[in-house]
């Protein structure tokens, strides 16, 4: 007997316009019809379109109940869309969906709420939101949001949603219960122990009511197609573009340097004309949000000669360079003159983003931050390769001159010159904020599910010695001191406030009220399933 039919995922909200939404959603048949029913007593239907997502697969690292893999293995997942058109601003009017598989089973949805875009004038409460990845404490850091401050209106999602883009359990139903779309639609089943109590986190039920807007992090990036033996070795199989081009002549140079085609053909974005889904700029209520792609390849730290890192290629490789990693690439260039920045530069000239109340620039990588991902500058690494007397390669490096750190000094005076008055990003899983001597504001949440630390007091970044670059191993190396808590700061052991939270017990979560100009962050201490979220921060964007 065929199992009943089920919806790999909610429905979920997607590129609002003036008059209309868009309802997504997933399963993992293709069925022969999907429908929405909205409106009174879900009266009016309308038909979706459906596509098939081409790279989604799972693996030996897979986490799918009932289910081994020995090698990647394709999952075929079908993605369903309609738009709902003819609707008011401020309305909200209720919704379901429906998908019949191929036998005539079918199978509803929940009812749940959407609404176009809203104008100018609406107070929003918006998600501020980053680096979720299946991490520890991200299910309970999603049900305190909905839980302290109710139902948001859109989420802003500054990248990394998962860690391997082409592992379909990932967004869809890792069995442990921290898989992306359940956490953000309140389907979740993360269990968390502490001192021998259990406590079942579920998430918020979130995007089913508000649109969610991302920019790519490295995590949405994989690599060189099915050259390695798993999803996570062919997402850390990132070249650049030009290496590809010599080295595959002829051949698909998407497959054969990296991609972001699952997460494009999961979302429905904004697009720019230049940079379709990958930056965008889009109106909602006050603000003018601006969404870049400035992310890099993540690669260790580590010196070890086994390793292909940031700063050197592992010894075995030295003569295969198909092997090399050729240190953190940077995906899409933002150095003044290209595309990206040509098309920022208009953008922030725009009348659109001219006469917005608030003004946004969102992106993955940290311009200020006492993260260990800051380091080295965000530039194209320097690659010296060094020869013994034979001229045999002995070591092949990599430096990143400070000077040349393309957000600092290309992007950032952008920013300042068009009044931008936050610019919010992740990468670093912390929560910290700058200001800057313009009035910029630098807001880093990322610290929802786990950290990595912090560069303050005695815990240093793990720079190398003997290169050519000073990398700085404490506080902000791009010069600004973090702000204190303006509520409840943290304590150090000696009593002092601290500037951070680098927690694996304490998540944090923003949220910015429009109404009022204030962007407000909370904590939530997992290790007490029964105590408050604290609000222990708040500034105001003028």
């Amino acid at each position: 007997m065929k199992s009943a039919p089920q919806l790999l995922t909610d429905p979920f909200l997607q590129l609002p316009t003036a008059t209309s939404v868009r309802v997504v959603w997933f399963t993992e048949f293709s069925g022969n019809k999907h429908i929405v029913n909205y409106g009174e007593k879900l009266s009016q239907t309308i038909r979706a379109s459906t596509t098939k997502l081409s790279r989604t697969r799972e693996d030996q690292q897979s986490r799918v109940a009932n289910r081994t893999y020995k090698q990647p293995f394709k999952r075929d997942i079908w993605r369903h869309e309609a738009e709902v058109t003819g609707l008011t601003s401020g309305v909200r009017i209720p919704y379901r969906v429906m998908s019949v598989r191929e036998d005539g089973e079918n199978i509803s949805s929940d009812v749940f709420t959407l609404a176009p875009s809203p104008k100018t004038g609406t107070s929003l409460k918006i998600l501020l939101t980053s680096d979720h990845q299946l991490k520890p404490m991200t299910a309970a850091n999603l049900q305190k949001v909905v839980e302290t401050v109710g139902q948001v209106d859109g989420v802003w999602f500054a990248g990394d949603l998962i860690n391997v883009s082409d592992r379909a359990s990932e967004w869809f139903d890792d069995h442990r219960g921290g898989a992306l779309f359940p956490g953000l639609q309140g389907r979740a089943k993360y269990e968390m122990e502490h001192n021998g109590v259990k406590t079942i986190y579920t998430g918020g039920q979130i995007i089913q009511h508000a649109p969610m807007f991302t920019a790519i992090g490295n995590h949405e990036v994989m690599g060189r197609l099915a050259r390695k033996t798993s999803l996570n070795d062919e997402f850390d199989d990132t070249i650049p573009r030009a290496v590809a081009q010599k080295l595959y002549s002829g051949k698909s140079l998407i497959d054969n340097s990296f991609n972001t085609d699952t997460y494009e053909e999961i979302f429905t974005l904004p697009k720019s004309q230049e940079g379709g889904k990958k930056y965008y700029a889009v109106s909602f209520g006050d603000v003018r949000l601006v969404v870049l792609y400035i992310t890099n390849m993540w690669r260790t730290p580590n010196l070890d000669p086994k390793y292909t890192g940031r700063y050197r290629e592992a010894e075995k490789d030295l003569n295969n360079p198909e092997n090399w990693g050729y240190g953190q690439i940077i995906y899409e260039p933002i150095t003044k003159g290209s595309k990206q920045y040509n098309w920022l530069e208009a953008e922030l000239n725009s009348p659109e983003f001219k006469q917005a109340k608030y003004k946004v620039v969102m992106f993955h990588h940290p311009p200020h931050t006492l993260g260990d991902n800051i380091v080295p500058a965000y530039t194209d690494p320097v690659q010296i390769i060094e020869r013994d007397e034979d001229r045999k390669i002995k070591a092949v490096r990599y430096e990143y001159p400070k000077d040349k750190d393309y957000i600092i000094r290309d992007v950032v005076p952008l920013l300042e010159a068009a009044n931008v008055q936050l610019v919010f990003y992740g990468h670093s899983h912390l929560w910290n904020r700058f200001i800057n001597p313009n009035g910029v504001h630098f807001l880093e949440t990322s610290n929802v599910g786990n950290t990595y630390g912090a560069a303050w007091g005695n815990r240093k970044r793990d720079v190398p010695l003997g290169y050519k670059e000073d990398y700085v191993t404490l506080g902000d190396p791009n010069g600004l001191e973090p702000v204190i808590p303006t509520i409840d700061p943290l304590l150090s052991e000696d009593g002092q406030p601290i500037p951070y939270i680098a927690s694996n017990d304490i998540t944090v979560f923003s949220i910015f009220d429009t109404g009022t100009g204030l962007v407000s962050s909370y904590r939530f201490d997992t290790r007490k399933p029964d105590s408050e979220v604290v609000k222990f921060d708040e500034f105001e964007l003028k």
